[in-house]
Formats: C-alpha cells, sequence, structure tokens
C-alpha cells in the first residue's frame, strides 16, 4: 500500500462514495451474486453494472475509477464470465487507520 495512491484514489468524490458504497453493500446494491458459481466465495461483492448505475456515470469511467482504486489496494475483484465484481479491501484499509495513527 502506498499512501498516496489511496489519497489519489479518494480525491474524488465519485470514487470516495464507492468506497462508502461498498462498507454496506446490502444497504447499498440490491442481491447480489446472481452470476458468481456456487462454491465461490465473494461475500460483499458487487457487479460493476450496479455500481455505476448508482454513481451515475458512464460504462468507462465506473471501470475507470474501480480499477484506479483496485491498484491503490483499496478494492479486490471477482471476475466471472462477463461480470466483475468489487468488495472493499478491508486489509488496506486497516492499514490506512494505522498510518494515520502512526504518522499524526
Amino acid at each position: 500500500m502506498e499512501p498516496i495512491d489511496v489519497f489519489k484514489a479518494l480525491s474524488n468524490e465519485t470514487r470516495l462514495n464507492i468506497l462508502k458504497w461498498l462498507k454496506h453493500p446490502e444497504d447499498n446494491f440490491p442481491k447480489q451474486g446472481a452470476h458468481i458459481p456456487k462454491g465461490v466465495e465473494f461475500v460483499g461483492g458487487v457487479c460493476v453494472g450496479d455500481i455505476k448505475e448508482k454513481a451515475n456515470v458512464s460504462q468507462s469511467t465506473v471501470s475507470s475509477y474501480l480499477n484506479m482504486m483496485q491498484k491503490a489496494g483499496l478494492l479486490e475483484s471477482y471476475r466471472y464470465g462477463q461480470w466483475t465484481y468489487y468488495r472493499r479491501n478491508e486489509k488496506t484499509i486497516d492499514d490506512i487507520r494505522n498510518y494515520f495513527k502512526l504518522e499524526f
């Protein structure tokens, strides 16, 4: 985790909102997992299309945002067929919390 990459990823209101929404996906998105095969555990994953719809941005914009957030370590993804699901990477988020505790 590079703090500067995390801060850049969160410097946009929509990206920050996506991270907030994914904290409680069951409250912010319709039921997920319809396309994930049985036996695959990806709890909390939300389909890109649902994130796009809630964020009210284009497909290319949401894909760019999600990619940036994943590269910063904030998100994890799972791809199955044509569907990609994202969820928060709680380890990185905890690392950021600890970074602030230690550095500031």
